[in-house]
């Protein structure tokens, strides 16, 4: 039982006695009562070493704080347990209101997904946990009984686009097998919808997964494969953003002049404006100003001091509420200032993407910020 907190607080870097400080400052920040320190200290030693469970009363506040699932938090393995319908009449109850669900309900599941997509890239994925989750049962409950075409597709896109961020939201916290579980789950909606636009966008982002996990090769195999799938039917915008992706994955990979090629390509095939979202795949923010940021990242990457430019060119014209973005961009830069010897902003950036990856909780962007900070 007590693994699954251990490892959740070992992921942040903290020690017992941090996990312990949070606990205190999130229940004052919430007006939540706890136990004295001391006694907490009791209680963190038994909860990871399986002598005292996890109540409800301080579940509510490691699952957010710590950006874990209940079973995560309790060591179990992922599961998916379907409730059985008991005989035909409540069998077609189900099937009736998975009907009604899915014609009044799928624009509201949406609806739902962009405002869960707004709170993650303000203020992190981490709170958002226990929501996600819910959000997610309640849509694959409702495709479980729904039948016909006419009632799956519209619940099937839903949850696949809302899979998917799910997924992106656990690999920025560094549950990565939750994260490929959830790509898994928005490839089958994607298919089972026939939204091939979904499909790609999810094979293309699970391809992150493989580079983190040191599978830079695979990674830049897989995302290639996103580009064929269904090409003639995806949008010129996911067209451009899978191109840049396979820019970062090829960077990461040790492939500069495919990155570059790549690059080129994602901008040529960027539609002209400056709207950011595609009607035919709300999932994706890419614009000039966004690839001019992705751009920097990846030059960055291969140590090309043109990195430069666009990264303070990004800096002045990101949105203030892409607040994990922005701590991307300071690594970024604390990247491209040291490969120039540069260390005195090189540190300044640093502080900055430490400070704003602590803001959001993002255990990927803390990874690189510890990785940059042994650089010094």
């Amino acid at each position: 039982m007590g693994k699954g907190l251990r490892a959740a607080r070992t992921a942040r870097g903290w020690s017992q006695e941090r996990l312990i400080f949070e606990i205190e400052r999130y229940a004052q920040q919430h007006m939540m009562d706890t136990a004295s320190s001391a006694s907490l200290k009791t209680y963190v030693s038994e909860w990871e070493n399986g002598r005292r469970s996890i109540s409800d009363r301080y579940g509510l506040i490691l699952r957010p704080l710590l950006g874990v699932t209940d079973a995560e938090l309790q060591g179990e393995p992922a599961r998916s347990v379907a409730q059985q319908a008991d005989g035909y009449e409540s069998l077609l109850s189900r099937i009736d209101a998975a009907q009604s669900v899915s014609e009044s309900m799928a624009p509201t599941f949406l609806a739902q997904t962009e405002l869960l997509r707004t709170m993650d890239r303000q203020m992190g994925a981490a709170i958002l946990v226990d929501q996600m989750a819910g959000h997610l049962a309640a849509m694959e409950e409702a495709l479980t009984f729904a039948v016909l075409p006419s009632a799956r597709r519209p619940v099937a896109v839903a949850l696949a686009g809302a899979s998917t961020l799910a997924a992106w939201q656990a690999l920025d916290g560094g549950s990565v097998e939750r994260a490929w579980r959830h790509y898994e789950v928005a490839k089958r909606a994607a298919l089972d919808a026939d939204a091939p636009l979904y499909l790609a966008h999810a094979m293309g982002e699970q391809a992150y997964v493989l580079g983190d996990a040191g599978r830079p090769e695979m990674a830049v195999e897989l995302i290639r494969d996103a580009q064929r799938t269904h090409a003639e039917r995806q949008s010129p915008r996911l067209q451009a953003w899978l191109s840049a992706a396979e820019a970062e994955l090829c960077a990461a990979a040790g492939m500069p002049a495919d990155s570059k090629r790549a690059l080129d390509r994602a901008q040529a095939l960027l539609p002209a404006g400056t709207d950011p979202r595609d009607p035919e795949m709300p999932s994706i923010f890419l614009n000039g100003d966004h690839l001019a940021r992705w751009r920097g990242n990846v030059l960055a990457l291969i140590g090309d001091g043109a990195a430069m430019n666009d990264l303070y060119a990004s800096l002045r014209t990101t949105d203030p509420t892409f607040v994990r973005a922005k701590a991307g961009l300071h690594a970024d830069l604390t990247q491209a200032h040291l490969a120039r010897g540069e260390f005195d902003e090189a540190r300044t950036n640093l502080q900055q993407a430490r400070l704003l990856a602590n803001r959001t909780g993002s255990v990927r962007h803390r990874r690189r910020v510890e990785l940059l900070t042994g650089r010094f």
